[in-house]
């Protein structure tokens, strides 16, 4: 019995080491590397200055190149240039905005040739005739000589707005060069669902001709309205922005719950549905409708806190910020930096302190050099600020 025993063991023995030879070379030493902890990735302090200063309730702003912004009013329908820290109000016809509640002169967006062409792009609140008013989009081009705006063209009129509420209204070139339109949907119950609306949803078009954008999913119906829709079933956008991934999405404001952060789908219902009249009390994505309605991949719960802009996060220095989407919100005062999974599902939120004592927020953009541009939505003594991580 101890022969055999000795023998059983030296079998053992034999096996394991003709399984060490047949471990490929490294192997150990990958298994070692992968079991050590990665280094956390850092979280860096912010630096927020003002950079312009004096402002009335600005609602968005852009860089155009060589140091330049470019910033609207809503309320006092000022289109501003803020040049070598100089800021001057750019002739344009005023009396062309329509200004009553959250409409007025609203978001920006430059045109990919902005050097060449000085094209750039407003939603605003329109006048359409015989008292009647609507939100539109219209193409601008920048003439620095004499220091004004002149109007291109009309490239979509006809957004209902009835006393100003929910007017949207944000704007975003993306990397096909296609114009997106996000808009709200006038408090009327319902437009989100109504595909023959251009309210509650978000629209493509093509940004030289105005026409709808090729590959838009109703691009073929009868109705002229409906070839523009991307998405539906929305409150009132906010918010729109284009991961590096090429995903979009979107940021809206919810009723007395739900402020809502959605990954857009080409055609793609995201819930809204407040009927008979204009009931708040429905939830944001109401699955009782039929088909398939697209949850929001980050909701508040109740209460709000009246997300509004937002822009993706590029960068190593950022730390655990780069690739985040920042969110700006104005009742709650603060930006939250969402970090999501390549698939959209949301992993963390951080909402850094040094952004808390600015007050209410609105628009955030990305600067050409990474640095992020968010304006104020105080009523009086508002700014631009230029927020960047610390070196």
């Amino acid at each position: 019995m101890g022969v055999m025993r000795r023998a059983a063991a030296l079998s053992v023995v034999l096996f394991l080491a003709l399984l060490a030879g047949l471990t490929p070379p490294g192997s150990a030493d990958q298994s070692a590397e992968e079991s050590k902890p990665r280094a956390a990735a850092v979280v860096p302090s912010l630096q927020v200055t003002r950079q312009v200063r004096n402002l009335q309730q600005p609602w968005d702003v852009k860089a155009i190149g060589g140091g330049r912004l470019l910033i609207t009013e809503r309320d006092t329908r000022r289109l501003l240039l803020y040049s070598r820290g100089r800021l001057r109000s750019l002739a344009y016809p005023k009396s062309s905005v329509w200004v009553s509640g959250e409409t007025g002169l609203m978001s920006l967006a430059i045109d990919p040739g902005f050097a060449r062409n000085h094209r750039f792009y407003m939603c605003q609140g329109g006048n359409a005739g015989s008292g009647r008013h609507d939100v539109r989009v219209v193409a601008w081009t920048l003439d620095f000589t004499h220091g004004r705006a002149v109007r291109s063209r009309v490239l979509l009129s006809g957004i209902q707005a009835t006393s100003g509420r929910h007017g949207g209204c944000r704007l975003l070139i993306g990397r096909g060069g296609d114009l997106l339109v996000g808009t709200g949907d006038a408090a009327v119950g319902t437009n989100p669902q109504n595909l023959n609306s251009l309210n509650g949803k978000v629209l493509r078009l093509n940004r030289m001709t105005g026409k709808p954008w090729p590959t838009n999913p109703f691009l073929t119906s009868t109705n002229l309205k409906r070839r523009y829709v991307l998405t539906y079933g929305h409150r009132n956008v906010q918010g729109l922005a284009q991961r590096a991934d090429g995903s979009l999405w979107s940021v809206e404001h919810g009723s007395y719950r739900d402020d809502e952060v959605n990954r857009l789908r080409t055609r793609g219902n995201y819930g809204w549905n407040p009927v008979p009249g204009y009931d708040e009390s429905v939830p944001m994505t109401d699955q009782s409708l039929p088909g398939t309605q697209i949850n929001a991949r980050w909701r508040s719960g109740d209460p709000t806190i009246a997300t509004s802009g937002a822009a993706w996060v590029r960068g190593s220095r950022w730390g655990v910020y780069n690739g985040t989407l920042a969110v700006a919100a104005l009742k709650a005062e603060r930006v939250l930096f969402m970090k999501f999974t390549a698939a959209g599902t949301l992993v963390s939120v951080r909402i850094p302190s040094a952004l808390r004592s600015f007050g209410r927020l609105r628009s955030v953009t990305s600067a050409p050099n990474g640095d992020l541009l968010i304006t104020t939505a105080n009523d009086g003594n508002d700014a631009v600020l230029r927020v960047r991580p610390r070196s």
